[in-house]
Order: C-alpha cells, then sequence, then structure tokens
C-alpha cells in the first residue's frame, strides 16, 4: 500500500472519531478511539511508542513517546488544544527526523470542524 493510500485510511478514521466524539475531549480519549478504529481497519497501528533521543552516537537516558505509529511509516500527533500552533509543527517534524520517517499528521480534535491545514495538517520530512 503507497503512503498515500495509507494517509487516506488514516484520514477516514480520524473523521469518523470526530465526528463519533465531538470536540473538547482529553487527546488520551481520542488516541483509544482512532486506535480502535485502525485496527478495525486491519492496519498494524501502536500507540505511545518510545522515541530515543540519539546525541552524537549516545542515546540519551530520555525520551519522546510518539501518539500513534501506523504500518511503521506514519507517525499521527494527537492534539486537544484551542489552536494549532507552529510549535506542534515543529514537534512532529522532529519525531519524524528522530525515527527517521518520512510522513506524519498532526490532528486538533478540538475543534468546531477538521479542516485540512487547520486542524490536520500533513507534515513531511
Amino acid at each position: 500500500m503507497s503512503l498515500n493510500d495509507l494517509t487516506y485510511q488514516i484520514r477516514g478514521a480520524i473523521f469518523t472519531v470526530f465526528k463519533e466524539l465531538g470536540p473538547g475531549l482529553l487527546e488520551s480519549v481520542y488516541e483509544a478511539a482512532l486506535m480502535y478504529e485502525l485496527h478495525k481497519m486491519g492496519l498494524n497501528a501502536r500507540s505511545q511508542v518510545g522515541l530515543p533521543v540519539v546525541y552524537k552516537g549516545i542515546k540519551l537516558e530520555l525520551g519522546y513517546r510518539i501518539d500513534v505509529l501506523v504500518e511503521n511509516h506514519i507517525i499521527i500527533e494527537i492534539k486537544s488544544v484551542e489552536f494549532l500552533h507552529n510549535v506542534h509543527k515543529k514537534q512532529l517534524l522532529s519525531y519524524l527526523k528522530l525515527s527517521d520517517k518520512k510522513l506524519g499528521l498532526l490532528v486538533n480534535f478540538n475543534v468546531s470542524k477538521l479542516v485540512d491545514n487547520e486542524s490536520l495538517v500533513r507534515v513531511i520530512n
């Protein structure tokens, strides 16, 4: 399956979750519901995937967590905030670089309507 086809399926799952739950809930609720939808579609998805930081060849004793990793290719960063800011896009871009992945989706569920490039953003490394 191409990354575009996979992204299309993921977006469908995101819209299903948003339609069912609406805005205003915790990120963890959207994450759990999205995991359910992705698994229902037969996709390999993992949540809260550890992302270590390697500095000059040394693994630092800290790290980050990827909200959702789909088919080991696409990172989904989930937010439930008033507005997405550039720092959220930069966070996802950093996760993509650290994990050596090419594509991520940033989604903000705390909106009245999911809109491309506003509350649902595709980020490419």
